[in-house]
């Protein structure tokens, strides 16, 4: 269905505790294929081969490429101390070859939809050969293994389904284009489910004004999903 974005309503919820633990003190993830592990600033180089291959960034906020190495500096700068202790985004890289292929992760706790958001960029070369639900998957459970605190939210009354209230399971959630069919496939593979579809005004540069649809989707913290 189509919806209006409602206005946040406040539960008492779970969320990751603050500060997030520093780079230094985050363990590298393993998959059967990727290696998932901060950022570094030796990096850079190869961030800003990602963020500029107009393909990837078509499907960003603002439709661009990065247009100099200082601009994907100051994309890098949030994933690197001291400032690691407010983001959760990790490279992604071959195991193979230790090939930086993409980043992802939470920037933050709060979205536009209350609850802390996922979201990702993987190389264009390597679209289609599952590495970006890998990715997923391995963060996800990671993402929940974190240490928790109680606290109060303001998110959305769609997401939850219920008015205001006590103990509500917590959630992380992702927006995605309702045209960009593949990554809908990724957050179902992943264990998202869809809860709302609304539009937006589209802030990207030759398009600005247009109308965007987007698909909310959350997934609740696994021990409280049952």
């Amino acid at each position: 269905m189509t919806a209006e974005n409602p206005p946040l309503i406040t539960v008492k919820t779970t969320l990751p505790s603050q500060p997030f633990p520093a780079n230094a003190a985050r363990a590298p993830i393993r998959t059967a294929r990727l290696v998932i592990r901060p950022l570094t600033q030796d990096d850079l180089g190869a961030l800003h081969a990602l963020r500029t291959q107009s393909e990837v960034m078509a499907c960003t906020a603002l439709g661009r490429v990065d247009g100099s190495l200082a601009e994907t500096q100051a994309k890098l700068d949030p994933f690197l101390p001291p400032r690691d202790a407010e983001t959760y985004n990790p490279g992604i890289y071959l195991a193979s070859t230790g090939e930086l292929i993409g980043f992802g992760g939470v920037f933050g706790t709060g979205s536009e939809l209350g609850w802390p958001e996922v979201g990702y960029m993987i190389k264009s070369e390597h679209w289609g050969r599952g590495y970006t639900t890998e990715f997923l998957k391995a963060f996800v459970q990671d993402w929940w293994s974190l240490p928790r605190r109680n606290t109060e939210a303001k998110v959305d009354a769609l997401s939850v389904g219920a008015e205001e209230g006590d103990g509500v399971p917590e959630m992380l959630c992702a927006m995605v284009e309702a045209t960009n069919t593949s990554s809908l496939r990724v957050m179902e593979k992943a264990g998202f489910r869809r809860f709302k579809t609304w539009k937006e005004t589209s802030r990207r540069e030759g398009s600005e004004g247009a109308e965007v649809t987007l698909v909310g989707f959350v997934q609740v913290r696994p021990e409280e999903a049952a």
